[in-house]
Formats: C-alpha cells, sequence, structure tokens
C-alpha cells in the first residue's frame, strides 16, 4: 500500500479504541517497525492525537473523542474550510450553529503551528456583505429541511406590489443571488415553477405532504434561464450602442444584466443586443446612476425613454 494509504489505516486501528503497539502495527500492514514510527510521527505533526503509552501494557491509542474530529484535512484544506465559512455566515447561511462548530473543530484538532497559521490567515481576510434580513434564517432552516426531505410548505407570502397571499409551495431548492436567497418551487395556487424571496416569506409552516423532485433539476439553471432568458437567434432584437469613459464601460460590461448580452467591446464603446421591452423598461435604470460618464449612440426609443424617467424624477420631487 501506499503511504497515504498505510497512514489512514494506521488511523481505523488506532480509531477502533483498541491499543496497538509498533510491532502489532507493523506485522498487521506488512511493513518495517521504523516506518510505522515514521508513519506515527508523521500523524502526530499533523495534528493527530496520539497518545503513547510505554512499560509492559505500552502502546498507541487515539483521544476518546478523536472521532469527531475531523480526518485528514491539511494545512491548506482547513484554511480554504475557514475562509469558505466565512463567506457563508456573511451570506446569512441557516445553518450558522453548526457551521460554528465545524469551524471550532478543525481549529481544535490542529496541532500548535497550524493553528498559529490558520490565525493569521483568518485575521486578514473579512467578506462585508449588505446588512441581512434578521428574520431570514428560521425561514431559510424550514426551507433546506424541506428542501432535502422533499415535504411541501405553506407560506405567507408578501410580494413586489405589497400583496400578501398565502400558498402551498413544494422548495425545489435554494439560491444565493445578488445578496439575496430564494427558494425555486412549484406553487400550487398558480401550477407552475416560481422563484420565492427568502425575505418576503413572513410565515413559513411544514406540511405533510410530500413531493417528488427529479434529480435532473437544477434550481440555478432555472432560477438562471428565467432571469437571463437566451436570446439567441431570437427576432427583433436591438442593438444598444453606448460610448463613454473607460472604467464606466468595464461597469456595464460587468453589469448582471447588461454583461450578458454584450455584443462587442471596444476601448470607448461597448454594443449590447437587447429586445425592445428590455430596452423600454429596464435599462433607463441601469444606466441613469452613470450620469455624463456615458453617452447613448443608439437606438433612440432609449434616448427618449431616459428623457421621459429623467422628466417624471423631476416632476415627481418638484417643490409646489
Amino acid at each position: 500500500m501506499s503511504k497515504n494509504d498505510n497512514m489512514l489505516a494506521i488511523l481505523w486501528m488506532l480509531n477502533s479504541g483498541i491499543k496497538m503497539t509498533a510491532k502489532q502495527i507493523s506485522e498487521k500492514l506488512e511493513i518495517n517497525i521504523r516506518t510505522v514510527y515514521r508513519y506515527i510521527d508523521a500523524l502526530c505533526a499533523s495534528g493527530v492525537p496520539i497518545i503513547s503509552d510505554t512499560g509492559h501494557n505500552g502502546g498507541y491509542s487515539l483521544l476518546n473523542n478523536f472521532i469527531r474530529a475531523p480526518l485528514l484535512f491539511d494545512i491548506e484544506e482547513k484554511k480554504a474550510l475557514l475562509h469558505a465559512a466565512v463567506f457563508a455566515k456573511e451570506a446569512g447561511y441557516p445553518l450558522s450553529e453548526a457551521l460554528g462548530t465545524a469551524t471550532s473543530k478543525l481549529k481544535m484538532y490542529s496541532n500548535q503551528e497550524q493553528e498559529s497559521i490558520l490565525s493569521r490567515h483568518l485575521a486578514g481576510f473579512e467578506v462585508i456583505n449588505r446588512m441581512g434580513y434578521p428574520s431570514v434564517q428560521p425561514v431559510l432552516a424550514e426551507l433546506e429541511q424541506a428542501v432535502a426531505n422533499e415535504f411541501s410548505v405553506e407560506i405567507d407570502y408578501r410580494t413586489s406590489h405589497e400583496e400578501q397571499s398565502n400558498r402551498m409551495i413544494d422548495p425545489y431548492g435554494m439560491v444565493y443571488w445578488n445578496n439575496k436567497w430564494y427558494t425555486v418551487a412549484f406553487c400550487h395556487l398558480r401550477s407552475e415553477m416560481l422563484s420565492f424571496r427568502a425575505d418576503r416569506i413572513l410565515q413559513i409552516k411544514r406540511t405533510q405532504k410530500i413531493f417528488k423532485r427529479s434529480e435532473a433539476f437544477s434550481a440555478r439553471e432555472f432560477f438562471m434561464q428565467n432571469l437571463l432568458p437566451d436570446l439567441v437567434g431570437k427576432d427583433g432584437l436591438i442593438s444598444l450602442i453606448i460610448r463613454g469613459r473607460s472604467e464606466a464601460l468595464d461597469d456595464l460590461c460587468l453589469h448582471w444584466f447588461l454583461g450578458h448580452h454584450l455584443k462587442e467591446r471596444t476601448s470607448n464603446q461597448a454594443i449590447f443586443l437587447l429586445e425592445e421591452r428590455s430596452i423600454h423598461t429596464y435599462v433607463p435604470n441601469f444606466l441613469l446612476p452613470y450620469g455624463k460618464s456615458i453617452q447613448v449612440i443608439e437606438p433612440q426609443i432609449l434616448k427618449e425613454r431616459l428623457v421621459a424617467v429623467v422628466s417624471e424624477l423631476m416632476e415627481y420631487y418638484k417643490i409646489k
């Protein structure tokens, strides 16, 4: 067996709770006793709590609670998991308490040198997210259970128009996008698949009803397809031509919506291919914050729409 396989075998032998001598291990694995000593030293250096007792009844054993420790994570893997936990916690991950316990174990079962390395890497690594919704975590926890166990839930839901309704949904998956949590679910009220924002779920209640989700279903694909439909080969598309400062164009080309429809980019110009409805409805609001740093070249209908939107705002804030 390879070195890693032998070291893992030693771990499992010691994890059985039976004290074993180096001679017994060498005979069991059919390796030299000096090799056993080297492997034991390597395991100790990696943070495995191996106890060595001398004397007539001596031998090697593991701490009683080592079975709860994460096995075979090297320092880079531990660092990656701790960094990922920072992201998850900041995103409002529903199992934050369990996540905290897991990260504590990663630190607890590290040797002194590893602890020092992990502390240094964590000290300068932070994630800043927009202020979340305090009440959303219990909802996310219920949704996570419903997705995993395939049971329907009843929700009181507030729409974007401030309308409230009671619905039964079958949660197929959860998606974190643009600083918000969503669930993709079959809505019994509308008899179709929809996306629901978790922060708009005012109440959630488990039901006894069970549903079956297709193994091929992807909540991410459904969500993105509805958010950013594929326009390839579609008729009636309009070219949106924008000139401006390089930094502003860079930002527009990375925009979650416009970037998806980018057709061509030069140092001072970007061309997007869009539906007329999008140009009329969404694009003006995307472009207004850029002010004079950009200029719409085409189409004329967007220029007119921008003027109309600005005029409406002026009228709205006009002092009477």
